[in-house]
């Protein structure tokens, strides 16, 4: 099939963006619009061939990437210099792809917890273009039962502390705030090791969030569907 040119994928007239535009000024929950690199945006819809009449492409051009709730969680877009990782890297030319391939399914979002949000392409039971959250507390996939559209609108307005129930602790926006938006908090001990100690009773250090992804993908890939209880033996390298 060949590839749409950028002047077919960026749609001045009906373009998403003045709909993320209001989202963002209407949202509830702290947000930061990064600033965009034109030409990195174009390289981003031009290889991932989305187009601006989408939320998804609009976000790709026109932002750098999104951080709502103080940094805990981020929307990719072109990539800039607080948040280098951008669509394209997460989804066509990054690291991931050598060790840790996600195929049938294009990341779209992750949190400091090393939690991915992506989009269904084939890789997941359900209806394809809806969007799955990796839980780092359960190594699995998760249904969110909502498209992107809806997700980022979720992450604007929805109850976040609900969501991440048991995942904080007192004082992490400060943690957060001195960490690169490329980086994730390593936990340990694991946070699907169960529920105790309480997270703030944890160790935590921030890596690179492509460490958490190959780590936790590998874990997952070991453990599978394991029963909890079940004696398990986990090989690093």
């Amino acid at each position: 099939m060949q590839k749409r040119t950028l002047k077919e994928l960026i749609d001045a007239i009906d373009s998403a963006w003045p709909l993320v535009q209001e989202w963002v000024t209407k949202a509830r929950n702290n947000v930061e619009v990064l600033p965009a690199n034109r030409g990195r945006g174009e390289e981003v819809l031009l290889h991932l061939q989305i187009t601006t009449r989408s939320p998804l492409g609009s976000v790709a051009l026109e932002t750098g990437g999104i951080l709502i709730d103080h940094g805990w969680l981020r929307f990719l877009g072109s990539g800039n210099e607080q948040m280098q990782g951008n669509l394209l890297f997460w989804n066509a030319k990054g690291e991931i792809l050598k060790d840790q391939p996600l195929t049938g399914a294009f990341i779209v979002a992750h949190d400091v917890l090393g939690g991915f949000f992506a989009l269904n392409g084939g890789a997941f039971p359900g209806a394809l273009g809806s969007t799955f959250y990796f839980a780092p507390d359960r190594l699995k996939w998760e249904s969110t039962k909502l498209s992107y559209s809806q997700l980022l609108q979720w992450a604007l307005n929805g109850d976040l502390d609900l969501f991440y129930k048991g995942m904080r602790w007192s004082g992490w926006k400060d943690e957060v705030s001195r960490m690169s938006c490329d980086q994730g908090f390593s936990i340990i001990p694991f946070l699907w090791t169960g529920p105790e100690p309480p997270i703030a009773e944890r160790s935590r250090r921030a890596v690179p969030m492509t460490e958490l992804w190959g780590l936790q993908q590998g874990l997952a890939g070991q453990i599978g569907d394991a029963r909890p209880g079940t004696p398990i033996k986990i090989h690093f390298t």
